[in-house]
């Protein structure tokens, strides 16, 4: 993965990022067909849009992850001039208060364009930020993709890495949440996502509830020349009453609607390959579903018809 890296450096990135997306054509015209009908059905009850525009939409946010990996080899070219590859526009919000408080805050975002951008463009904007990540199966990625993440400036702690995590907000750090994935029955707390009952983490509310720190959303779109726009919205502050689990769901609720719009704006762009909604099938029985959506006012009787 280095040597390719070493080879992606050498080229002039507009071509990096072709040939990237030329690999992730090839990709999409191999992949298994329930895969791709995953993605087509997801964008079809999320976006009610028509077959093949959703086959587009699927096809097109595959191919954009060429781009991201064509990025993430070019880091070592890209990270002393990050900014003029990623603009950043909403920065003032994180300054202002990096200036007025010694602790940090969340960050809270999804998997919309280059994710692994945000790292660099924060860094390079005086953003101390640590990105939680989910450790890799193979031992060898997990160690290459962390090492590039640090080389742009990022410091990396694992999902399991909570105290460590409530030690750096301490210390000023920001905290990188990516929180538009499926997590366990156990994990999450059901909220409405793209009017269905979705099971959603809610680790950016329940952190900032208890450390007392406000939540910035921040998420990630490509532009027509292929630089990026990096859009960070006022601070969120979580409710703090009696009832703790309302408070985190009640915030959990407002960024799952804020990680919709955002999708809703830039549909390919966003991971519509991953199983979003698998939790909810496999881990709760209908009847519950049923009283989710109930509690969350939405009617699927037509959608399950």
């Amino acid at each position: 993965m280095k040597l390719l890296s070493a080879v992606i450096c050498l080229l002039p990135l507009k071509i990096s990022l072709t040939f990237g997306r030329g690999l992730a054509r090839l990709l999409w015209t191999f992949m298994p067909l329930k895969r791709k009908r995953l993605a087509t059905d997801n964008i079809i009850r999320c976006l009610n849009v028509a077959p093949n525009e959703a086959e587009r939409i699927a096809r097109e946010s595959t191919v954009q992850l060429g781009s991201l990996f064509m990025e993430v080899l070019a880091f070592p070219k890209l990270k002393g001039n990050m900014a003029s590859h990623v603009k950043v526009v909403g920065l003032e919000h994180l300054t202002h208060y990096k200036n007025s408080s010694e602790r940090g805050a969340i960050i809270a975002t999804g998997h919309n364009d280059n994710w692994e951008l945000m790292g660099g463009a924060f860094a390079q904007n005086g953003i101390p930020l640590v990105g939680v990540a989910k450790k890799q199966k193979s031992e060898g990625a997990d160690k290459f993709i962390n090492e590039f993440r640090t080389l742009i400036g990022m410091h990396i702690t694992y999902r399991s890495g909570v105290r460590e995590m409530y030690k750096m907000l301490d210390d000023g750090h920001f905290i990188g949440l990516i929180m538009d994935q499926d997590v366990g029955r156990d994990d999450g707390v059901v909220v409405k996502f793209f009017d269905q009952a979705t099971n959603f983490v809610t680790g950016a509310a329940s952190m900032s509830r208890f450390r007392k720190v406000p939540i910035f959303p921040a998420f990630m779109h490509r532009n027509d020349d292929g630089t990026h726009t990096l859009e960070i919205s006022p601070p969120l502050y979580v409710e703090r009453t009696t009832d703790k689990h309302a408070d985190i769901k009640r915030m959990t609720q407002q960024l799952a609607t804020l990680i919709e719009e955002h999708i809703r704006k830039y549909p390919a762009e966003w991971f519509w390959l991953h199983d979003r909604w698998k939790s909810m099938r496999v881990e709760f029985e209908p009847e519950e579903v049923a009283a989710f959506e109930k509690a969350l006012g939405i009617d699927n009787s037509v959608r399950r018809a």
